[in-house]
């Protein structure tokens, strides 16, 4: 597998007048294309300060970011968006707009000036909704369908937007078990089959387990420790980080168990 996008001693946080304030430093960690990778941790961890940096949303305090051999600064906002597609957990505002208008938004780096599309950006739109298995919800107006359908529109304009890297902030929050076991089985195939780099923050551990290629574990004390799933679950990494006392990591059955 091909290094899609690396980290090296990466530092994030934000940046003020009164001086910049660290959630975490000396990140290093590379993902690959055709994996699906699920960054887990407790609240208040960072995940959502990394997934940004990621995303080119906030920079990064020191350190580097690679997209392929390039640094990510490097990357022009349309070259960003050909790169990188971001679903945030943020609902977007698309008042009396059809699902497939939404889905379209995705080609807007490859439209016109006037954001006209193309018969061939239809083409890739039809296509991105029938892979995510939701072609009969193209007319229907976004504010009309349930979460887990929203959800997999915004996975479906990811996907039209022809990226080599999809990055998702928490996308089964608010979903029952089912839609996330559907969704999560649906990101890990489209890395499998499109070759794309999936990187998603997830609280739904076990799941997680069940179907991650590889794990990035956020704490604020313990840091941050990046491997393949069945090795951080072997090598007791799981339960260190996830140790409350009443929990436990059962790493032969891959759950944990309340004590």
């Amino acid at each position: 597998m091909a290094v899609s996008v690396s980290a090296k001693s990466l530092s994030i946080g934000y940046r003020s007048n009164k001086g910049d304030r660290v959630v975490e430093e000396n990140i290093s960690f590379s993902l690959n294309s055709g994996e699906l990778v699920c960054l887990i941790g407790p609240n208040g961890a960072g995940k959502s300060t990394l997934m940004k940096t990621l995303s080119g949303f906030l920079p990064p305090l020191s350190g580097e970011i690679l997209i392929g051999d390039r640094d990510l600064s490097s990357y022009s906002n349309i070259e960003m968006a050909k790169t990188i597609g971001v679903v945030l957990t943020e609902r977007v505002n698309a008042e009396n707009m059809t699902v497939a208008e939404l889905v379209g938004l995705g080609r807007s780096p490859y439209a016109d000036f006037w954001g006209t599309l193309s018969a061939a950006d239809k083409k890739i739109v039809d296509e991105a909704l029938k892979l995510v298995g939701i072609s009969d919800l193209a007319p229907r107006n976004v504010v009309s369908l349930s979460d887990g359908e929203r959800q997999k529109a915004m996975i479906a304009k990811a996907i039209a937007q022809e990226t080599s890297v999809i990055i998702l902030d928490e996308p089964t929050a608010f979903l029952d078990y089912p839609s996330k076991a559907e969704i999560m089985k649906l990101l890990k195939s489209l890395a499998a089959v499109k070759e794309k780099t999936v990187f998603l923050s997830t609280h739904d551990l076990e799941i997680a387990l069940q179907i991650a290629d590889k794990l990035v574990l956020m704490d604020k004390t313990l840091g941050v420790t990046v491997g393949e799933t069945a090795q951080l679950a072997a090598n007791g990494s799981l339960n260190r980080y996830f140790d409350r006392g009443c929990v436990s990591f059962e790493p032969s059955s891959r759950r944990f168990m309340i004590s």
